[in-house]
């Protein structure tokens, strides 16, 4: 047996299962309890991953895993978000189950609480027919509560589940580029993190399970308050007779830089490749902010804790659904508030 091969002295285990209680230095497998490995390498790279949920973020994030190596099999509530992965060389299947009959490495991205409720415990879901020793990786934005929940049914089955939101929008998801927020038992984040690096740029530790629900949720908080008031900073210097463009390279170079202003500015022309230059098409919905803000607002309830901007964040943002804007991009916010000063 050569020195790349794999001995595996185990029965009733997968080998995602076997990869997660191990530990890896310079590449190589030095210890797992229980097994007998002779490798210089992972080979876990050359295991099926299941992924479900192809939108604007999964199908960008699936590509990656393809061009990583790994073999993946995905399904997605609608077929045709199915046909770019299918023509990559992703196997696509009818629905959860079906991907947890064959994978058992599974990442999910979804839009809301009660989608990942429906695609882990549904009729057709990936717990009906999940392995044991299973890695279930969630990556959407959800109510912590509900990550928790799922982290307790895929436990009586005999998987782990880890809540991994991401953070970057569809251009970071594209570009390899994420930050992944991780919550779940410690002992499986190497094995996590083996897939994440493949999507992301910083895949970090939160803590137990719920805790990357959290860290995402204050984020996005964050996000949509610095985009209101990167759009009513622009929007106030354009009545002012400031070139957008000029103003922006002054904010960008002072005290109030962000990453809505240099990175994701929401005046159209300012910058390219972002929505707001393309008629704030893809990116992240507007709905799906106010959703994520709402969230905010059941936890910070909760909790008792006082979120005066985050509050009136949400009411803009619900607000914009209301009067068109759900399926914009979020910074079009800042039409949103030109169309608010012409009424």
């Amino acid at each position: 047996m050569t020195a790349s091969d794999v001995m595996l002295r185990s029965r009733g285990r997968s080998m995602a299962a076997a990869l997660r209680g191990s530990r890896y230095l310079g590449g190589r497998l030095i210890k797992h309890v229980g097994f007998t490995f002779v490798s210089t390498r992972s080979m876990a790279s050359k295991t099926q991953v299941g992924f479900i949920g192809l939108g604007n973020m999964g199908n960008p994030m699936a590509k990656n895993l393809l061009k990583h190596g790994y073999p993946v099999i995905a399904t997605d509530v609608f077929p045709e978000s199915c046909k770019e992965l299918q023509e990559l060389g992703a196997q696509i299947l009818d629905n959860p189950a079906e991907v947890a009959d064959k994978a058992d490495r599974i990442i999910t991205m979804l839009p809301s609480s009660p989608n990942v409720i429906d695609v882990y415990t549904g009729p057709n879901g990936i717990l009906k027919k999940v392995k044991k020793g299973s890695l279930l990786i969630d990556s959407s934005t959800i109510d912590p509560a509900v990550s928790k929940e799922m982290a307790s049914a895929a436990e009586k089955m005999g998987a782990v589940f880890m809540d991994a939101p991401v953070s970057g929008g569809v251009g970071a998801a594209s570009s390899g580029k994420l930050t992944f927020m991780v919550g779940g038992a410690e002992a499986e984040f190497t094995a996590a993190q083996e897939l994440l690096n493949c999507m992301g740029a910083n895949v970090v530790y939160c803590g137990q399970v719920g805790t990357g629900q959290a860290a995402k949720i204050c984020n996005n908080m964050l996000l949509a308050i610095g985009m209101i008031g990167t759009s009513e900073t622009m929007n106030l210097g354009i009545r002012l007779g400031l070139d957008p463009k000029l103003l922006a390279k002054i904010l960008n170079m002072s005290s109030g830089r962000c990453w809505s202003s240099d990175t994701y500015n929401p005046v159209p022309g300012v910058m390219e490749g972002v929505p707001s230059g393309n008629h704030y098409q893809g990116g992240f919905g507007t709905q799906l902010m106010a959703k994520d803000l709402g969230l905010a607002q059941n936890t910070a309830t909760n909790t008792k804790t006082p979120v005066p901007l985050g509050s009136l964040a949400h009411q803009i943002y619900r607000m914009m659904c209301a009067r068109g804007y759900a399926s914009k991009d979020f910074s079009s916010v800042f039409q949103f508030l030109r169309e608010e000063e012409g009424q």
